[in-house]
């Protein structure tokens, strides 16, 4: 059987599975709504968050930037792993005990305000916001290329399966999918994963291929890394296994990818599920057990993938090229412009066009697609590879069977909805429960508060297609960019609301505010308007470290120049911080 029908196979039956899940869990109460009812087991939550927060940038994307980019891309891969250890050991515990519905709910009650629970639910549904933008750009990939869609079709499909188990099933819908998720997921990622280790190292394990040495070919008994360290430097590129960016940056992208996944809404919502404290900490044990399956395997992937690529495209005929080439080459994700019409593919350090691709209708002399861009003069490049294509094309590039690769179209589709779906419903209990019941109808009965939650996870759904359709980014820079929001303007007031009973209202609102509209803007002037990283030459993706810092600041600083929390406050702060008892969600 063809690719396009197993991936037809494979998608129908995960679909099929999701939406089952969806309907054998839906919900009538808002507990079941917004947690689940409290009652998931340790073990299901582990495999659901591990699939909520293993999107579209960990199965898509990280592998990719860490193929093109070497040692430079391996900052995702530690501050996504680093971050969550963080979120695991002291956060998740402590919120567990608090127990309420969403961390605008700990923000509003803990800091006794409603103006703050407002400035925090603003945070959370702009962080939602930009995170699910990577997901639906995910989502669009998986259909443009796999079922041979436009990809704004592509994401209209995901968004129709997404309003529906989300919206019918609520936290208890979505939490039940997601370990179905989980699982699609981490076999897709492994089972290539082992595959290509066998054929290029000899090795089934590919954390022991990474290291290890080629089996076959003209390379046979070098080292894989030293190999593509030479494959890459001949080509112009820097060394696969040195860095090009400066410490400090390296430290503060890292940094806010730590803190950031701590900050996360939609990850820290998890912990609300499970029956107990106890529960939340085996289920963060569980998590990231789960979650070291497809981080330790990463890293080996974008290696595998490095090196088959050059191998199979650089100096190779046009007509002679592999048949990924022209599969891809259909999707606008690769593209080859014949700069010194010989019909030889050359591929090298440097951008090959002024622009992304833009296709025209004709063909080339050589069969390949035409594009109305201006070539980049000032280097021999000719190809555009687009980071997120790596993992999705990487078992076609090592020509395994069609049902594999299609199975990794399956698990893309398994990480991008899976975060999706945990997304939306932040962005629906933030307005639905902390904004709709909390601050405008205390009297609303449990059927209105459905009502308005499945309503806005239908409007968030359609916003989160639109940013699907026109994506600010690809898919690791846009979440980088949620990452560094989210660490800018929730970890420092959750820290200080649990370890710090002297945090009041006053530096609590302060801090998010600065914080993230700091972070915010030096963001947008970089990657969009132009600047230059004028902060230390810190890039857009670290400066949510600086951000967090402007807000540990100035929370400090204004809560202790203005009156401390009310007794009764400081008193809760004092209990969080001993995690006895379940203390399970309460909605008063």
């Amino acid at each position: 059987m063809s690719i396009l029908t197993w991936t037809y196979i494979m998608v129908g039956l995960t679909f099929a599975l999701y939406l089952t899940i969806a309907w054998v869990s839906r919900v009538k109460t808002t507990k079941g709504f917004y947690v689940a009812g409290g009652g998931v087991s340790p073990l299901a939550n582990g495999m659901a968050t591990a699939a909520d927060w293993m999107s579209a940038a960990s199965f898509i994307s990280m592998a990719g930037m860490i193929s093109f980019l070497g040692y430079d891309g391996s900052i995702y891969l530690l501050g996504w792993t680093g971050g969550y250890v963080l979120l695991a050991l002291l956060l998740a515990p402590y919120l567990r005990k608090f127990g309420k519905f969403t961390v605008p709910d700990f923000v509003g009650d803990r800091y006794y305000s409603d103006v703050a629970r407002f400035v925090a639910l603003l945070c959370a549904i702009f962080v939602s916001f930009t995170y699910v933008a990577g997901q639906m750009r995910g989502v669009g990939i998986v259909f443009s290329r796999f079922l041979e869609v436009d990809v704004n079709t592509g994401v209209l499909i995901g968004m129709a399966i997404v309003f529906f188990y989300a919206a019918l099933g609520g936290m208890k819908g979505i939490t039940y999918t997601q370990v179905a998720q989980y699982c699609v997921l981490i076999v897709a990622y492994l089972i290539p994963a082992i595959a290509i280790s066998l054929k290029i190292t000899g090795n089934p394990i590919p954390q022991l291929g990474f290291g290890g040495t080629i089996s076959e070919g003209a390379n046979a008994g070098k080292y894989l890394l030293e190999t593509i360290n030479g494959l890459n430097t001949d080509l112009g590129f820097a060394a696969y296994t040195k860095g090009t960016k400066s410490m400090l940056d390296v430290f503060c992208i890292t940094m806010a990818l730590m803190v950031g996944t701590a900050g996360l809404p939609h990850v820290i919502i998890r912990f609300y599920t499970v029956p107990s404290v106890r529960g939340a900490r085996l289920s963060a044990g569980y998590a990231l057990l789960f979650i070291a399956l497809l981080y330790t395997t990463a890293p080996a992937v974008a290696s595998f993938a490095r090196y088959n690529m050059i191998n199979t495209i650089n100096n190779t005929a046009y007509a002679d090229a592999p048949s990924w080439v022209k599969n891809w080459e259909k999707t606008g994700l690769f593209a080859w412009m014949d700069k010194n019409n010989d019909g030889i593919i050359q591929y090298s350090k440097g951008t090959a066009f002024k622009d992304k691709p833009t296709f025209t209708k004709e063909t080339g002399a050589h069969g390949q697609r035409l594009m109305s861009n201006e070539p980049s003069a000032d280097n021999g490049n000719e190809v555009y590879i687009d980071n997120d294509i790596i993992v999705l094309a990487n078992p076609e590039i090592a020509n395994l069977p069609p049902w594999v690769i299609a199975l990794v179209a399956a698990g893309g589709l398994a990480a991008a909805l899976s975060t999706a779906s945990g997304l939306l419903l932040v962005i629906s209990s933030s307005i639905s429960h902390d904004l709709y019941y909390r601050m405008i109808n205390r009297q609303a009965s449990e059927s209105q508060r459905l009502t308005v939650g499945r309503v806005m996870i239908g409007i968030a759904v359609c916003i989160a297609g639109y940013f699907g359709i026109n994506p600010p980014g690809f898919v690791a820079q846009v979440v980088a960019f949620a990452f560094g929001l989210a660490a800018s303007s929730f970890f420092p007031i959750i820290v200080l609301g649990i370890f710090d009973k002297r945090t009041n209202r006053e530096g609590a609102i302060a801090g998010m505010v600065i914080g993230i509209c700091f972070t915010f803007f030096y963001i947008v002037n970089i990657k969009f308007m132009g600047g230059t990283a004028w902060f230390m030459n810190i890039s857009a993706e670290g400066i949510g470290t600086v951000g967090m810092v402007i807000n540990f600041l100035v929370t400090l600083i204004v809560s202790r120049l203005t009156a401390p929390p009310p007794p009764e406050v400081q008193e809760l702060v004092e209990s969080i911080r001993y995690p006895r008892g379940a203390g399970g969600a309460v909605d008063h």
